[in-house]
């Protein structure tokens, strides 16, 4: 390894040293000539090295960072005491995949409950209350009766009343369910598009326990329908269990409370499982491309505007048949509403309401997400 003829006198000596000091390491891969970075010669390396041996005799040998290479220096100022010396390149190995698959697992996030019922109810209450208008437009158009008999653009903030109450908790349910799931899956699942998936399934569900009785009231109101008055609107299905007992009452109320329960699932989930993977894969691209721990309320509500137009215009036709079903005067079938609009109607009606969905989506996706994100931030908890 050195050419110099002076080396090899020195090197003889270094051999005729105890066999307990020739077995002691100088770094844990064989040493370089000189270290990259470093200005010493082969001289100076070999001074080194015997000043090592001289001391690793006397029982006071260390670490020379003039014999170590760049990178060993590198993971010694990580390690913080030079531990890297006696850890085996296996050991090393492990532990990097242990750290990258908890960070890959810290991406699916680990928001507290608190912090996502805070922030679900704030971004809920935020998105109903500024995008109402385009919400009453895109349910006049879907009505089977149709846009100016509904309404039209007079009244268009009528039944935000029931949204007002609705919507703090129906979002704060989906998030606290949304984060608990993510939390519960992420260590036994491998693919996170699964995790997401399955949390934002379960989180609409538990939503829907408060969003199907007020988007019943708030529809009927928006619709025209009891004055254009939410009150009026819960007071006539109230009055509509009071014959019987108090059993057939209270079924006959829960009844028409959660009409379009099941239409209002099947349209919801599929637009959350479009929804968030794609708002998630597209933060965890923006992650890793800046570096950051996290995304900013504007990056998050950007990626959430995106995602969530993506969303609206694949799930519109569902969309049209829980709205008829919401609004027909007697209990249907979602079946029924279906044959009948493709037989009397035909396809057209399916995307009735199209444009405004999706602007009113993408805009409150850009509102709900950021919002969200922007508490959870000043929270100091990156999910």
């Amino acid at each position: 390894m050195f050419a110099s003829k002076t080396i090899l006198p020195r090197v003889a000596r270094c051999a005729a040293l105890p066999a307990t000091a020739a077995r002691m390491p100088f770094s844990s891969s064989r040493v370089l000539s000189h270290k990259e970075s470093s200005s010493n010669t082969d001289d100076d390396v070999d001074k080194h090295k015997l000043d090592s041996l001289r001391k690793h005799k006397d029982g006071a040998g260390h670490w020379k960072r003039e014999l170590a290479s760049d990178s060993e220096e590198a993971v010694k100022a990580d390690k913080g005491h030079g531990a890297a010396a006696t850890e085996s390149v296996q050991e090393l190995q492990e532990r990097t995949k242990k750290m990258a698959e908890e960070s890959r697992k810290s991406g699916t996030s680990k928001t507290p409950f608190r912090t996502a019922l805070l922030a679900g109810a704030i971004a809920g209450t935020t998105v109903d209350l500024s995008l109402f208008p385009l919400d009453t437009l895109k349910t006049r158009l879907q009505s089977a009766g149709g846009f100016f008999a509904s309404g039209g653009f007079a009244g268009i903030y009528r039944g935000i009343g029931s949204a007002v109450v609705g919507s703090a908790p129906g979002a704060a349910f989906f998030f606290c369910t949304y984060e608990s799931v993510k939390g519960v899956l992420a260590p036994r699942v491998r693919h996170d598009v699964l995790t997401q998936m399955a949390a934002a399934s379960c989180g609409e569900v538990a939503a829907c326990a408060v969003r199907v009785p007020t988007e019943i009231v708030k529809q009927r109101a928006q619709a025209g329908q009891h004055g254009g008055s939410s009150a009026r609107a819960l007071r006539a299905i109230l009055a509509g269990g009071s014959g019987g007992g108090s059993g057939p009452r209270l079924l006959a109320v829960w009844r028409e409370l959660y009409r379009g329960w099941g239409i209002t699932v099947f349209r919801e989930v599929p637009f959350t499982v479009i929804q968030f993977p794609l708002w998630e894969a597209m933060k965890a691209w923006r992650k890793r491309a800046t570096g950051r721990p996290q995304v900013s309320a504007t990056e998050s509500g950007l990626f959430g505007s995106v995602a969530g137009a993506v969303a609206a215009a694949s799930t519109t036709p569902l969309d049209v048949l829980k709205t008829r079903v919401m609004l027909s005067p007697e209990r249907v079938s979602v079946a029924t509403v279906f044959r009948r609009l493709a037989r009397e109607e035909g396809i057209r009606p399916f995307f009735a309401g199209v444009a405004p969905r999706v602007t009113w989506i993408s805009i409150g996706g850009a509102i709900f997400l950021g919002s969200y994100q922007w508490v959870v931030n000043t929270m100091g908890m990156p999910p």
